[in-house]
C-alpha cells in the first residue's frame, strides 16, 4: 500500500486552439509534478473535466499518462453516471496498467444506497482493479456516513476513499476503523486538518502546480512540525483563496498557462478569466509558487 501513500495531482486537461486535448502540454505537467515530488496521478478526476470528455478523450488522457509516468502510481477515475461507460474505461484502466480505479457515485437521478452500492461492486468486479470510492457530497449530493462507507471498506476489492468533505469527523472514523485502508484528503484548503484525523495523503487540483508545498506540508507533520505546517497551509490557503475568487477550474488553467503551459481555457459551459482576473493571479499567485 506504500505506494499509494502521498500527494497525487488530480490532472487538469490542456486544450489546444480547436479544443481538442494538447497532448504535448499534458506530458510537460506530469513530468513537471514528478519533479515537484508527486507519488502519482489522479486521472480523468473532476479537476480534468472529465464529464465534458468523451469516452474516447477519456482514454486518450488515460493512455498519455501512463506513457509518461510509467513508473508512478496511477489512479484512473472512471465514474459516470452511465454505468457502461464506467464499466467500459475501467476495463481500458487495466489493459494500460493503471494500479486502481476510482468513481464518484453515480449522481443527478438521487440513486438509492443499494443503486450505488450495487454499481461501484460491478465496476470493480469489470475492471478488476483495486477501487478506491470518491466521496464528494457537495457535487454528487450522495453523502455517506460511517455505516456506508463501512460496506466498501469491509471488501477486499476496495482499498479506501477519497474523501472530499469538510466531515473530519466521519473522515477520522473511517480511518479509526479501517487503518489499513487508504484515505485520500480532498480540500486542498484542508490537508492539514486531513492529516491530523489520518488521512495518507492527498489528491487535490492546485496540486497541478502547487505539489511541492504539499509534499512539504506532510513531510513537517511526519517531523511533528506542526507550526511551520501551519504556515505552510496559510500560504497554501492564500492562494486559494484568490482561485476561489475567480472561479477554480478556470483560474488553475490561467495559472498554468503564466507559469509556461500553454493549457488553453475550460471547455464551455465553463467562461474565460477576465483580464482583471488574469493580472490578479499575476499578482497574487505567480510571485508565490
Amino acid at each position: 500500500m506504500e505506494k499509494f501513500k502521498g500527494i497525487f495531482p488530480a490532472l487538469l486537461t490542456p486544450f489546444d486552439q480547436n479544443g481538442k486535448i494538447n497532448e504535448v502540454q499534458l506530458k510537460k505537467l506530469v513530468r513537471f509534478n514528478l519533479e515537484k515530488g508527486a507519488k502519482g496521478f489522479y486521472v480523468c478526476g473532476s479537476t480534468a473535466e472529465a464529464f465534458l470528455l468523451s469516452t474516447e478523450e477519456r482514454k486518450q488522457v488515460m493512455e498519455i499518462v501512463k506513457e509518461n509516468a510509467p513508473t508512478a502510481t496511477l489512479i484512473a477515475h472512471v465514474g459516470s453516471v452511465d454505468e457502461r461507460v464506467a464499466v467500459e474505461l475501467g476495463k481500458y484502466a487495466k489493459e494500460l496498467g493503471y494500479h486502481a480505479v476510482s468513481s464518484v457515485a453515480p449522481f443527478y437521478y438521487k440513486f438509492s444506497f443499494e443503486e450505488i452500492k450495487n454499481y461501484y461492486f460491478r465496476v470493480a468486479d469489470a475492471s478488476q482493479l483495486p477501487m478506491l470510492v470518491y466521496h464528494f457530497p457537495a457535487f454528487s449530493g450522495v453523502n455517506m456516513g460511517v455505516k456506508e462507507i463501512s460496506q466498501f471498506l469491509l471488501d477486499d476489492r476496495f482499498i479506501g476513499i477519497k474523501y472530499t468533505s469538510n466531515d473530519f469527523f466521519t473522515m477520522e472514523r473511517c480511518k479509526t476503523a479501517f487503518p489499513n485502508k487508504l484515505v485520500y484528503n480532498g480540500y486542498d484548503e484542508m490537508f492539514l486538518a486531513g492529516l491530523s484525523m489520518g488521512a495518507d495523503g492527498g489528491i487535490g487540483s492546485t496540486y497541478n502546480f502547487m505539489t511541492d508545498k504539499f509534499v512539504k506540508i506532510q513531510k513537517l507533520f511526519k517531523e511533528n512540525k506542526i507550526a511551520e505546517a501551519q504556515t505552510l497551509q496559510q500560504e497554501v490557503n492564500g492562494i486559494i483563496a484568490v482561485l476561489c475568487s475567480i472561479g477554480v477550474m478556470r483560474a488553475e488553467k490561467e495559472v498554468l498557462n503564466q507559469l509556461g503551459f500553454d493549457f488553453g481555457i475550460c471547455r464551455k459551459p465553463f467562461g474565460e478569466p477576465t483580464d482583471e482576473q488574469k493580472k490578479l493571479i499575476a499578482e497574487k499567485i505567480i510571485p508565490y509558487l
